[in-house]
């Protein structure tokens, strides 16, 4: 099924392509046309090109797993007449530089966010959930734009300060009050997307990184670190258990319910923004304070 969706994706950019798509319509509106393969980065992207960028963003569905998305021949033609393509990378969303791939087009520019953070694929795709990594991908957008639209530089290094020192704000403090209250404090997780974040906020993610891998994949994880998890909720080991309500199998919901009977805090966190109409730092935002409040406040 995927394969064959990926093929009706690429027939629709071919048959684009033949029909003369040259890339982009910067010039009948005057924006920088912007497609983000995933909602996070978007909300970024558009915040950063203001009124000067169109930013559309393809998954942005809450209730999507964007692990096993599919592309539609609607994401192709999106792709295809983007003068800038945002892709996450390190194997998150394969679909994506295929689709750009496959219609090549002169002067668009394709960030590869994994690339440019040195992810591989096989790694840890998440990085969204790296304040680090976000502030690179923050600067390398606003380099982009202003390489596609170099009359409107100075607006995007004012989109850049303003966006790094006062819409991220309520983001970067409750990290930092994280971290200055709770650093060293042990918690669990049940998969990878929290394990660039713990720590960055000083927290001792104790979940073995197998088990969170296995679960961010849709693969079993082995029999010992399934036992050592349960024994990290039944000892009490953990603070605070945080999962992706977005992947939760049957078996991270029987961890969720055996720290609730054990008074173990559970915080949920999503893949994606959540409701979609969030700007990726309240979303943010709102997840770590919610974590803030779990560990005491």
């Amino acid at each position: 099924m995927r394969s064959t969706r990926l093929l009706l994706a690429g027939l629709a950019i071919a048959a684009l392509a033949g029909c003369g798509l040259t890339g982009g319509s910067q010039a009948s509106s005057g924006k920088v046309e912007v497609v983000a393969a995933e909602n996070f980065w978007g909300s970024i992207a558009s915040q950063l090109g203001g009124d000067k960028a169109d930013v559309t963003s393809i998954i942005s569905n809450p209730n999507t797993d964007p692990h096993s998305y599919e592309a539609t021949p609607n994401d192709a033609r999106l792709i295809a007449t983007a003068r800038y393509v945002i892709v996450n990378g390190a194997g998150y969303d394969p679909w994506a530089p295929k689709l750009a791939a496959a219609n090549p087009v002169s002067g668009r520019v394709l960030l590869d966010i994994g690339v440019l953070n040195g992810v591989q694929d096989g790694g840890n795709p998440h990085m969204w959930y790296s304040p680090s990594f976000v502030t690179r991908v923050i600067d390398k957008m606003t380099s982009d734009l202003k390489q596609l639209d170099s009359a409107d530089s100075a607006y995007f290094d004012q989109q850049n300060a303003a966006y790094k020192t006062t819409g991220l704000k309520a983001y970067r403090d409750t990290i930092a009050a994280i971290k200055q209250k709770y650093s060293g404090t042990p918690v669990g997780a049940s998969e990878s997307i929290f394990a660039y974040m713990s720590p960055a906020l000083g927290l001792n993610l104790i979940t073995p990184p197998e088990y969170m891998k296995a679960i961010s994949e849709g693969t079993d994880p082995t029999a010992s670190d399934k036992a050592t998890v349960d024994q990290q909720v039944a000892g009490k080991q953990i603070k605070v258990f945080v999962f992706n309500a977005q992947n939760s199998t049957p078996d991270v919901q029987s961890l969720v319910d055996k720290a609730h009977a054990e008074g173990i805090p559970v915080v949920q966190i999503t893949e994606t923004l959540s409701p979609a109409s969030l700007t990726f730092q309240d979303w943010q935002a709102k997840q770590l304070q919610a974590l803030l409040a779990a560990l005491g406040g």
